[in-house]
């Protein structure tokens, strides 16, 4: 794990040709099944988690509890995770061209949702996976400035790299 990504971002694995996995959709959301009483004060959101197989071979994948960390805020402090609420993929073959998709809810003070860092290792046909980051936050909007001062989010700090980095390949 050298880099992080950036949520939305997709990660292939170089050891099962063909799979990869994205985190995305990171939003302020409320759980369907209503809020669990240990995260009283504080802000519910959701994330996705999506692997794709676009190689030629059947994988059966594992993405539950244990394999997902979600930490917020600057110093990285970890996220009440719902787990009741939240939607892990389990034992499934993801056949090629398909996808499964995970869908988790966590909850963490509001003011520090504006970072929000998700890493997953992935178990694919028994066999575990690489750690990966993605860095995101709540509330971030693009933007096409390059505001790097105090007050910016080092995910929103990472956008704008990716930005300039692509824009500097298009002109």
């Amino acid at each position: 794990m050298c880099e992080p990504n950036v949520v939305g971002d997709w990660q292939e694995y170089d050891e099962h040709a063909g799979l990869r996995v994205r985190v995305h959709r990171l939003e302020q959301s409320e759980p369907p099944r209503g809020r669990d009483d240990a995260a009283e004060g504080l802000t519910y959101f959701s994330v996705r988690v999506t692997v794709e197989n676009r190689g030629e071979r059947t994988y059966g994948i594992h993405l539950e509890d244990g394999q997902i960390d979600v930490r917020v805020g600057p110093d990285g402090e970890s996220a009440f995770l719902d787990w009741r609420n939240s939607q892990f993929v389990e034992g499934f073959d993801v056949y090629p061209l398909r996808r499964a998709t995970a869908v988790l809810y966590a909850a963490g003070p509001e003011a520090a949702l504006s970072q929000v860092d998700v890493q997953i290792q992935l178990r694919v046909d028994e066999e575990w996976t690489g750690r990966h980051l993605w860095a995101g936050g709540i509330g971030l909007h693009e933007s096409h400035g390059t505001h790097t001062g105090p007050g910016c989010g080092v995910a929103h700090q990472v956008s704008i790299f990716l930005r300039d980095q692509a824009e500097e390949g298009t002109a």
